[in-house]
């Protein structure tokens, strides 16, 4: 690959975490059903990427060997799994929540790392687990019990007012969703899948060059969301332009600009920049929630996200200690 990018690939990473950022804001403005966002989301991803796939890469696409064809599926499996349980997260916790645990992936790709691959794992990482660990617990168990205690103090004379416009961030009777421990918890399971697909597709694409690749995987994904939609009994095609419009712009924003750019910029930057910068994506989501939706995060969700920030930090960025024993 050419080290002499058309544009600056800092730039390319800039447009791709703002663009994900996006994606747990166009998800809340649907009212469509997880399953149906998350697989016309995929679908609408394919259908952009096909021209490209057949005109540049469809010998390549039938030269890939079945093994790999079979790895590249398994793939699609666990990123349909991390669509819809994220996508489905969303509608019982706080965006701040769900964005951040479910960018914790890093945190369970090395862990799977080293429990499937033999791959060491670093003093530095351990740490940034276990950071990351407390946050996720402070987040969770915090958000779970934060509107219990606002409504407690909020019955003090005095505290009402003092109160009022935090309980009023969500414009919701609670504070960080609906049932924030099964919002967070999905999350949370739509992280492990997310390592499940990096770690499905680590070797791959040593193997693949980017569109095929992403083809198979994303092709097989839909499948898998097609069948979930249809067990659940959703309709596919009885929804407004209003939601097809935002189906399309969360393939063309986090799909398209968003994860296909980051995947472009790691032809030009080392991984771990690219890890690191999508700390970013939390961090805009949230603020994204608070102007447009007027969602404010819990002090829970806030302290608690900042250390799992730094613990993903430490995870991603501390690979050249000694192991740990």
């Amino acid at each position: 690959m050419s080290r002499d990018p058309p544009v600056s690939p800092f730039v390319g990473l800039a447009v791709a975490v703002l663009a994900v950022s996006t994606s747990a804001i166009l998800v809340r403005y649907s009212e469509a059903p997880s399953l149906v966002k998350a697989l016309y989301r995929v679908v609408f991803t394919v259908a952009l990427l096909a021209p490209v796939a057949v005109t540049r890469s469809r010998d390549e696409l039938r030269r890939v060997p079945r093994r790999d064809v079979f790895w590249a599926a398994v793939a699609g499996v666990a990123l349909a799994v991390h669509f819809a349980s994220w996508f489905e997260s969303l509608e019982w916790t706080s965006v701040a929540a769900s964005v951040t645990l479910v960018q914790a992936q890093p945190l369970f790709v090395a862990v799977g790392a080293w429990a499937l691959l033999g791959e060491r794992i670093t003093r530095g990482v351990v740490v940034g687990i276990a950071v990351a660990l407390v946050g996720m617990a402070t987040m969770t168990l915090g958000d779970l019990f934060v509107p219990d205690a606002v409504r407690f103090l909020s019955a003090v004379p005095g505290l009402a007012e003092v109160l009022a416009p935090v309980a009023a961030g969500t414009g919701d009777p609670t504070l960080a969703g609906e049932r924030p421990l099964y919002g967070d918890a999905l999350a949370l399971v739509g992280a492990v899948t997310a390592a499940g697909y990096v770690l499905a597709g680590r070797s791959l694409r040593q193997r693949l060059s980017l569109i095929p690749y992403v083809t198979i995987v994303y092709t097989a994904c839909a499948v898998v969301l097609l069948c979930l939609t249809a067990a659940r009994g959703h309709p596919l095609f009885d929804y407004a332009a209003r939601e097809w419009a935002l189906f399309l712009a969360m393939a063309v924003g986090p799909g398209v600009f968003g994860h296909t750019v980051l995947n472009w910029a790691l032809g030009y930057l080392e991984s771990s920049v690219v890890s690191v910068s999508l700390l970013g994506e939390p961090v805009g989501s949230t603020v994204l929630a608070l102007v447009l939706i007027g969602e404010t995060p819990t002090p829970a969700t806030i302290v608690g996200g900042v250390v799992v920030l730094a613990g993903i930090y430490l995870t991603t960025r501390r690979n050249s200690e000694k192991p740990a024993h």
